[in-house]
Order: structure tokens, then sequence, then C-alpha cells
């Protein structure tokens, strides 16, 4: 899948390259470039990083305790009677006001926990090297263009932008 996005990475960036040749903006040329192999390296580590966290979490994963049949607390306030299930009928159960408020309480601590564990979980893709070292690159890249005197942002952010649009490209064409 990657194999096929990179190829109309390079297909749309040699468009570019042959654009900036054919018209002799070689300052075009290089901020182009140089903002290109940054942020391809950006995305490429970001998609690296993500699909290793997915598949520590796919590891990680208790499969008994998904496929239980066990009810939560808000299934069972919003079915009660048990009506949605496949299972046999369930005998009738109400619920006070009180012990709503306590099930959501519950079930509202249950998400807290569980969004600190999944900041845990993908802090490990957010601070990937790879990452790092590609958002290193970019701005280098730019220092270096801007200290030599030939930073252009119109083509700095052109470059840039091949990446994403190559995505979207792809999302067109590859469907």
């Amino acid at each position: 899948m990657i194999k096929k996005f990179a190829k109309l990475f390079f297909i749309i960036d040699f468009g570019v390259v042959l654009f900036c040749i054919l018209s002799n903006n070689y300052l075009w040329l290089i901020n182009t470039q140089v903002a290109f192999i940054s942020s391809l390296f950006i995305s490429l580590a970001t998609f690296l990083s993500y699909k290793r966290n997915v598949a520590k979490r796919l590891e990680n994963i208790d499969y008994d305790a998904t496929l239980s049949n066990d009810r939560d607390e808000i299934d069972k306030i919003d079915d009660p009677y048990d009506l949605y299930s496949e299972d046999e009928i369930n005998e009738k159960t109400e619920f006070s006001a009180k012990e709503i408020k306590d099930i959501i309480k519950e079930e509202k601590s249950k998400i807290k926990q569980n969004s600190i564990k999944n900041t845990i979980y993908t802090t490990t893709s957010f601070i990937s090297i790879y990452r790092v070292v590609g958002y290193a690159l970019l701005v280098f890249g730019f220092f270096s263009l801007s200290n030599n005197g030939i930073f252009s942002a119109m083509p700095y952010l052109a470059g840039l932008f091949i990446v994403p649009l190559s995505m979207l490209c792809a999302k067109f064409i590859l469907k």
C-alpha cells in the first residue's frame, strides 16, 4: 500500500521538478525539493510509528474479555429489557435516578482512565525518533534556505503540500 502512495508522491514531485526545470526557475526547485523531502520523511515516519502502535495494541488485546457477553452498565440503562440481545430474554430491571447517576459517574471515570491509558500508548507514536528526525530535517532545511538567502515562501509551501495533495489524489485514484 505504501508503495502505491510513494509512486504517486514521486510522480507529482517529478511533475513539479519538470515544471521548475522547464521554466528555468531553480529557486523554486530547491525550495520545493527541500520541503518535499522533509514532508515525505515526516509522513512516512508518522505512518510507520502508528502502524507499530496498532500492531502493539493488537498483540495486547484480551480476546476473552472482548468476546464475553457481559453487558455494561450503560447498555443496561439504554436497553433495560435486553430487547436487542441475541440471547434469551432477561427479566425486567428498573433503575432509580440515584442508580443511574452512580452508573454514569462510574462510566465517566472509566472513560477518563481510558483516555490517560490511550495517551500513554500513543505517546510512543507521537515521540517517535523518525518523526523527531523528520521535523528536525524540516527546521534545518528551512533555516539553511533562509540563511543562504534563497528561501521563498510560496515554493516552500508548495513543496510541503506535495505529500498531502498526493494523499488526497490517491484516495480518489486508488478507490
